[in-house]
């Protein structure tokens, strides 16, 4: 069996995006791992999925991620706005604003005059279970155990979990060591993505991001979008923030209220298209 891609990329956050709409596609977890290996397959942090939606909800699309470990996950950021994009290289859509389903839930896409992509992000989620972190009530920061040290970390879900610790600088931050060990803590019991966010002025930071099954990636969508949510309730930034990511500058808004929904703004890129036979 033959199935057509794409290799698009957000700020080097990298993605095999594949029509399932026109193309019978159905990918086994080992299916997803060999299409993500850098050596073997296509190479990418994340594999999408367009498909039909499957509510009346009056989605145009089912965006669907799978992370290069295989496991399937509610949100990237990046990855909707290069959805955006493809959707409409492809000629599936000639919308400028598109409604699609994720597990996390409806999502809304703008593709803007100046080929950038502004994605609604919808509301986060501050309070424990929803996130799912294991404690009693919802705070600004916790202090987290990791191999008998605590780490005060920001906690919120963008459609997937994330911790946010602030640096004294990233390019020094040990996102190896801790990353890993942060991942998998127990006190999250779906795992999350680790955010390093180092303070540059209450409009700009510059964050890295060790994601969930994948390991550290060049840009985070959600995780800029987490970290900036985090840095406002902890009154060090304001509304607009820039977020500077390995990969590139992502633009973040959001009022503050925990009831407004966060905005991201950046941009996607086509790389090439092929076919790969199983």
């Amino acid at each position: 069996m033959n199935i057509e891609f794409t290799k698009m990329h957000g700020l080097g956050n990298d993605f095999v995006v594949i029509d399932a709409i026109n193309q019978c596609v159905t990918l086994t977890p080992e299916q997803v791992r060999h299409l993500a290996d850098r050596r073997f397959g296509v190479g990418c942090d994340q594999v999408l999925l367009v498909e039909r939606p499957t509510s009346d909800s009056g989605a145009a699309f089912r965006y669907r991620i799978f992370n290069a470990d295989g496991q399937e996950v509610e949100q990237c950021g990046n990855g909707a706005r290069c959805f955006a994009v493809f959707v409409r290289q492809r000629g599936l859509s000639d919308e400028a604003t598109l409604v699609v389903e994720t597990l996390a839930g409806l999502i809304q896409l703008q593709l803007e005059d100046d080929d950038q992509v502004t994605v609604n992000m919808g509301p986060p989620a501050l309070e424990p279970w929803q996130i799912p972190f294991d404690a009693p009530r919802a705070r600004t920061a916790y202090l987290l155990d990791v191999e008998g040290h605590s780490h005060e970390v920001g906690v919120v879900s963008m459609g997937n979990p994330h911790a946010v610790l602030r640096v004294e600088q990233v390019a020094t931050a040990p996102l190896a060591r801790l990353g890993p060990l942060i991942e998998r803590h127990p006190r999250f019991p779906r795992q999350v993505n680790v955010g390093f966010m180092e303070l540059v002025s209450p409009q700009e930071i510059r964050l890295r991001v060790y994601e969930r099954g994948v390991g550290e990636t060049l840009a985070c969508g959600t995780g800029a979008c987490a970290a900036v949510v985090v840095g406002q309730l902890q009154g060090l930034l304001d509304e607009q923030v820039r977020v500077v990511l390995p990969g590139g500058a992502l633009d973040i808004h959001w009022s503050g209220d925990p009831a407004d929904h966060v905005i991201m703004t950046g941009p996607a890129t086509s790389v090439f298209s092929g076919v790969i036979a199983w």
